[in-house]
């Protein structure tokens, strides 16, 4: 039976892969006949030395490396010394949607005359949603109508450690400040049409995140290609896309800067819209058929020049083989 396969695409996550930091992805790098792209969802700043060995021989073995972001791409080049011709930024692929009016869809989710915030995602420490709800009061006191939501369910790997430990801390957090009539937690997995509907139904949407270096975001991407505005602690891959005024950043651990900024936004629809038409604009390179052609390329690319190289080898042995036997 003749090959099937041109080229593999691996995505790297810590964790996703087995072995001692997900080493094995190497075995499997090293095993294939074929071109392989790798799609990297996280680079760390400061890596263990094994972590960084691993991504480090990781892209050395596949024939080329996509991130996400530029800042993503300038850390491999300084922190992991990998020529930075060799890495392809493409984006993080959204949902192509229309950019529609929040209260147009708000009644069918229940929350007409309501001000929501939006954040979503598997809940789990690292959103940061302690700094929305230490933030949240004095938004309320400016914004009596306002809902902040949460959708998602807690992340599986911290129910299987801690069973809803954490789920249960923030709604003991609610319940202290008195924000049961201003918090709702969808807690659930939720489809794609769902999600659409809550994303395009949110005044505004919140990454309080507190790792500064993370280096990608899919709920911020997602939020971007539905237009909407967003507030976000300044973390590399917010910092990056949220620039030139297509959302707002506010600084780490402050929740007053933070309700600032939310109160600002909700009290001024004219700045929601601006801010969210040019966060709409530039995710049109976003939107999945867009993403997907700049992969097609890519791999397009990569066996094109694989292939070349195979040919011109075979040529090179034959030519030698000859003169050989001559």
């Amino acid at each position: 039976m003749g090959r099937c396969v041109d080229i593999v695409s691996i995505q790297h996550e810590y964790g996703i892969w087995g072995g001692e930091d997900g080493e094995h992805v190497l075995d499997f790098v090293r095993a294939l006949d074929v071109p392989s792209v790798t799609t990297l969802h996280t680079v760390m700043q400061q890596p263990m030395p094994r972590q960084r060995a691993i991504l480090s021989e990781l892209i050395e073995l596949t024939d080329a490396t996509v991130v996400m972001s530029e800042s993503a791409a300038d850390l491999l080049a300084i922190a992991y010394g990998v020529d930075r011709g060799r890495v392809h930024v493409i984006p993080h692929g959204v949902p192509d949607l229309p950019l529609v009016d929040a209260v147009t869809i708000k009644p069918g989710l229940g929350v007409q005359d309501r001000e929501v915030i939006l954040s979503f995602g598997l809940l789990g420490p690292g959103k940061g949603y302690e700094l929305a709800l230490a933030a949240l009061p004095d938004v309320v006191a400016a914004h009596p109508s306002v809902l902040y939501v949460v959708v998602g369910a807690t992340h599986p790997d911290l129910v299987r450690s801690e069973g809803e430990r954490y789920r249960e801390s923030l709604i003991a957090t609610v319940k202290r400040l008195g924000l049961e009539d201003h918090v709702r937690f969808v807690d659930r997995f939720v489809g794609r049409v769902e999600l659409t509907k809550w994303l395009e139904a949110a005044d505004v949407f919140v990454t309080p995140y507190p790792n500064l270096d993370q280096i990608v975001s899919g709920t911020m991407s997602y939020a971007m290609g539905a237009g909407r505005a967003i507030a976000s602690t300044p973390y590399a891959y917010a910092s990056e896309l949220l620039a030139d005024g297509r959302g707002v950043l506010v600084p780490p651990a402050s929740p007053r800067a933070l309700a600032a900024a939310l109160n600002k936004l909700l009290a001024d629809p004219a700045l929601r819209s601006a801010i969210g038409s040019r966060a709409y604009a530039h995710s049109r390179r976003m939107v999945w058929s867009a993403v997907g052609a700049e992969y097609r390329d890519l791999f397009a690319q990569v066996t094109s020049t694989k292939r070349a190289t195979a040919t011109a080898t075979a040529t090179a042995t034959a030519g030698g083989l000859a003169a050989v036997g001559a």
